[in-house]
């Protein structure tokens, strides 16, 4: 169970330094207007696909909608690892705060990130919240952003006493402040009843979405050649770089072809798909049988080799950064993925 744990957390981490390399990579390699174009569409498909049913599952029908929106934006955040804190002002007026380390820009990576990448985050998904619930007065208002160097992101929802314009969905207040924080205030899950085990799936699926619609909307952002170009580069860069901190999540040596074979099939557990392990060539060689690929779950056609191809690029950089050259070949088969690993 504490080796499946570890995978489990190490495939999370894996996936929010994908998408954190990923965004560093557009904004350095594409401009700041390409990567808040990208982040507008991103947050946007992640609200359309989670926002609702979410929304109903975290027990929220019924409150004032600025309510439940600064409460859900808590609880759905907790379930990531993301720290946010909660302070209602009335029930037409509720404010959330994002506490650092901030998820989406982890460690340096805040320095590197322009702000359209903030302002296409708000507008992709918090200037959509009232439209979700069916009500054209609610709005956000930002009272301050992480790259601008003012206390990270925070602001409020607010009912108006009219209907909002598109362009009155998100606001800026810069001067406001929020009112103080009180942590019997602090909203909870309706079922407490959150194992260790629960958490780091939840933690590890809030990261993989965010990989798996962010492959999909950056093709709609750059084309799919250029896509998938720095889909794949970011890809294995942060394969290459994060190898030996997975390794050791799972307890696993830098080796040879054996070792290689080992890591990927523990790993691959972590995303709860099934692996098997086959001897080659006289122990020269290990392949790898992977079924489930829950990184593809639901996607078929060329979103999904999209995604796949990216993803496998992840796996190729950490089998290269082991000192032993190795050779991977990566073949699709009816249920998953065969990883053939050989000396080089």
């Amino acid at each position: 169970m504490t080796e499946n744990l570890n995978a489990i957390n190490a495939q999370a981490d894996l996936h929010h330094q994908y998408l954190l390399g990923l965004e560093l990579m557009v904004a350095t390699r594409e401009g700041p207007d390409v990567v808040g174009e990208w982040m507008f569409r991103l947050f946007r498909r992640q609200h359309e696909d989670k926002f609702l049913s979410s929304f109903q599952k975290l027990g929220l029908e019924g409150l004032p909608d600025a309510v439940a929106c600064a409460k859900y934006h808590v609880l759905s955040n907790s379930m990531g690892g993301v720290a946010v804190e909660y302070m209602p002002e009335t029930d037409k007026k509720a404010w959330v705060r994002f506490r650092y380390p901030r998820w989406m820009y982890d460690g340096a990576v805040v320095c590197g990130i322009p702000v359209e990448a903030s302002r296409g985050f708000l507008k992709g998904w918090y200037g959509q919240n009232g439209v979700s619930l069916g009500n054209p007065r609610l709005g956000f208002v930002c009272v301050s952003e992480d790259m601008t160097g003012q206390f990270g992101f925070c602001g409020y929802f607010k009912e108006y006493d009219h209907d909002l314009s598109e362009e009155e969905r998100v606001t800026f207040a810069p001067d406001e402040r929020p009112p103080a924080y009180n942590v019997a205030e602090q909203p909870t899950p309706p079922d407490a009843e959150w194992s260790k085990e629960r958490l780091a799936k939840a933690n590890r699926n809030y990261a993989i979405e965010y990989i798996r619609n962010g492959v999909r909307e950056l093709v709609g952002v750059l084309g799919a050649d250029r896509a998938l170009e720095l889909g794949h580069l970011s890809a294995r860069l942060t394969g290459l770089h994060h190898y030996k901190t997975m390794a050791a999540a799972v307890g696993i040596a830098e080796g040879g072809p054996e070792s290689a074979a080992g890591f990927l099939s523990a790993l691959f557990q972590g995303m709860g798909d099934e692996t098997q392990v086959e001897t080659l060539n006289a122990n020269a060689g290990f392949v790898v049988h992977q079924k489930g690929l829950r990184i593809a779950r639901g996607l078929d056609g060329a979103e999904r080799e999209s995604l796949l191809s990216c993803w496998v690029e992840i796996w190729k950089g950490a089998i290269a950064s082991h000192r032993e050259f190795m050779n991977v070949e990566v073949t699709s088969t009816n249920d998953g993925l065969r990883w053939s690993i050989q000396t080089a």
